[in-house]
């Protein structure tokens, strides 16, 4: 073998951030769809296939920061393509074609990106999501208390029952910005860095906003006071009184949104492994509203230390269908990842 690898010039191996995966990976593999799939058609939700690369167009301006993390092709007979960066934005770009009123669709495939990989954290450039999403006019927080109980019935049928479902809001966050004095040019920036809290003490937090994103550093301390919190439904009305958010249309609303999210987890019974997090903030332009993130907690009784950490994430995406295509508002929920 060593012999015929020699004659071919170069070392046979998979490229930088895959892998590949042996029949005992793939039937484990199997199994973890066939969960993942029989909760989807549980909740009434039909699946469909998109290309694997998109017009460049398509994609470009709805990632944010991560958008430099989009892997494009080279020209095809006057067409600028790239990979698809998550199952996502290729969805709102067949609703809008389709000109699709309500749906609710699940997707199981590939998506690329052109990150640093991390092999050993489980951070690869070709990966699958398991992608749900609900698009339609429904009455205000249900689609977003479905998508919550849609992850919590997955996790708790692939045996992972030690874990928390966080929630905020970006109407929320955006309202803390104001409130601490940050300029609107600077919300999306300034959140990139909230949003780096699950892998960096506050104060590397604090530090990147002063210094990479030119915000004072009593406007750091400020935001500091609201996103180092956590807490359930009484966070929510301490949030509700407090005299700076008061001032904020944008709070309000988002935590008027989560009072009524966190009762109607009550009324599903997944309450328990819901957890109110403001600093919560995902890193993606196009959430509008409520944001999730599932999280395996491990078992602290038995002294475990979570090995995997954030395994699920999505939100309401009201304005992408709209503002990209045909004028029209829609709700979204549940990106999971695996």
């Amino acid at each position: 073998m060593a012999e015929e690898v020699e004659k071919l010039g170069y070392v046979l191996k998979c490229p930088k951030g895959t892998r590949d995966y042996d029949p005992f990976q793939m039937a484990i593999r199997e199994e973890v769809f066939e969960v993942i799939k029989g909760t989807f058609k549980r909740h009434g939700a039909v699946t469909i296939s998109t290309p694997v690369f998109e017009l460049k167009e398509t994609l470009m301006g709805k990632y944010g920061e991560d958008s430099k993390l989009i892997y494009d092709l080279a020209d095809q007979g006057g067409e600028q393509l790239s990979l698809r960066y998550d199952l996502t934005v290729p969805f709102a770009r067949y609703v809008a074609m389709n000109k699709v009123r309500q749906i609710k669709r699940y997707h199981i495939d590939r998506v690329y990106r052109r990150d640093q990989p991390a092999m050993t954290k489980g951070r690869y450039r070709e990966f699958y999501q398991c992608d749900f999403d609900i698009a339609g006019e429904y009455d205000s927080m249900i689609p977003d208390a479905e998508c919550v109980r849609i992850v919590y019935e997955i996790l708790m049928g692939l045996k992972l029952e030690n874990f928390v479902v966080k929630v905020n809001n970006r109407k929320l966050l955006d309202g803390i910005f104001a409130s601490c004095g940050v300029p609107e040019e600077k919300f999306r920036s300034i959140s990139s860095a909230v949003d780096k809290l699950d892998k960096m003490k506050w104060e590397d937090v604090r530090k990147e906003m002063i210094e990479n994103k030119g915000l004072d550093e009593d406007k750091a301390d400020l935001i500091g006071r609201y996103v180092n919190q956590r807490g359930g439904r009484e966070l929510v009305e301490s949030l509700m009184a407090d005299s700076l958010l008061k001032t904020q249309k944008s709070a309000q609303e988002g935590l008027e949104e989560m009072q009524l999210l966190l009762q109607y987890c009550g009324h599903y019974g997944v309450l328990d492994k819901v957890s109110f997090d403001p600093g919560l903030a995902r890193g993606l332009d196009y959430y509008t509203g409520p944001i999730f993130e599932a999280v395996l907690t491990g078992n602290p009784e038995e002294g475990e230390e979570p090995s995997v950490g954030s395994v699920a994430g999505g939100g309401r995406y009201d304005n992408l269908v709209g503002s990209m295509y045909w004028g029209q508002h829609w709700h979204r929920e549940t990106l999971l990842n695996y």
